[in-house]
């Protein structure tokens, strides 16, 4: 990943209390917010993160981009549930506080995580209308905006709405990358299915703006693009045993092979030694000679 300064926009609305997703709407947020932290500063220590929460009186601003992740950890157990989110004076007040980053060099990044429905009667910015207005604004500033929709948020007005917005502020085609991740319910958690999507797997398939983020497309030839043939929206559980299976084959095979070299490069150092104690040994290496008799000293 880029060197980048990334706000997350959490909901925290009403809505995010419903236990769909385990353990909660909430508590799954968190698992992602600390999923995607780890992601982006793991790939490039000077990254850096903020939070940002959209429901209560009006989005607030917990985090400043930063490196620490217990600031952002400490941000996330403040957050009160209440009241209904504000999307577009949410992404608004982001954009503001990535404007002010300490490290200008940080491209600008905004993911925001929806579970509830846009209201334009309650607010006029979460409108459609307005909201492309703001995708163009981002894209005029350089600011990149994924979505991890769930939950209420995967109805069909409010996906419209998040689609035409990625596809405003540049689209997956974009050399900065816009996705919009639809995780429907089920068995496994929000941040197994949200780590096959490329928000925050970079190696996941591009082409997935406005379709279902743990969804992907087959390779040529109708062969199966998903890793270790297995989808992981299916069974993501599966999907992600196989790949800590893989990390830890390839893991135990270095060591082994470290081992090896290890174990050669201690044989040849003491092969060189033997050699050389041999050789400077070699002309003083004489046997004891009994001296011969003198004539006359016999008995």
């Amino acid at each position: 990943m880029p060197l980048e300064a990334t706000m997350i926009c959490v909901d925290n609305s009403e809505a995010s209390r419903n236990g769909d997703y385990l353990p909660t709407r909430f508590q799954a947020q968190s698992e992602a917010v600390s999923l995607i932290f780890n992601a982006k500063t793991s790939s490039n220590p000077e990254s850096a993160v903020g939070l940002l929460s959209m429901a209560g009186t009006a989005p607030n601003v917990l985090n400043t981009p930063t490196a620490n992740f217990g600031a952002v950890l400490a941000g996330l157990h403040e957050t009160k549930i209440k009241g209904s989110i504000r999307l577009g004076t949410a992404i608004s007040v982001a954009m503001l506080a990535l404007h002010h980053r300490a490290n200008k060099s940080q491209r600008q990044r905004v993911v925001v995580l929806i579970c509830s429905d846009l209201d334009p009667a309650r607010d006029g910015n979460d409108s459609e209308k307005e909201l492309i207005k703001l995708a163009k604004r981002c894209k005029k500033n350089k600011v990149s905006v994924d979505f991890v929709a769930f939950g209420d948020a995967t109805s069909s007005e409010t996906r419209s709405v998040l689609e035409k917005f990625v596809e405003a502020v540049g689209g997956a085609s974009s050399n900065e990358g816009n996705y919009l991740a639809v995780i429907p319910p089920g068995p496994g958690l929000l941040s197994d299915s949200l780590i096959t999507t490329p928000i925050v797997n970079t190696g996941a398939p591009t082409d997935m703006g406005g379709m279902e983020g743990v969804e992907n497309t087959s390779g040529a030839g109708g062969q199966s693009s998903f890793e270790f043939g297995i989808d992981p929206a299916a069974d993501p559980e599966l999907a992600m045993a196989l790949r800590m299976s893989m990390e830890e084959e390839q893991n135990r095979l270095e060591r082994e092979r470290r081992q090896r070299e290890e174990q050669e490069r201690q044989n040849g150092e003491r092969m060189e030694t033997i050699t050389e104690e041999a050789g400077s040994s070699a002309p003083d290496n004489k046997q004891p000679r009994v001296e011969d008799e003198k004539p006359g000293d016999g008995k």
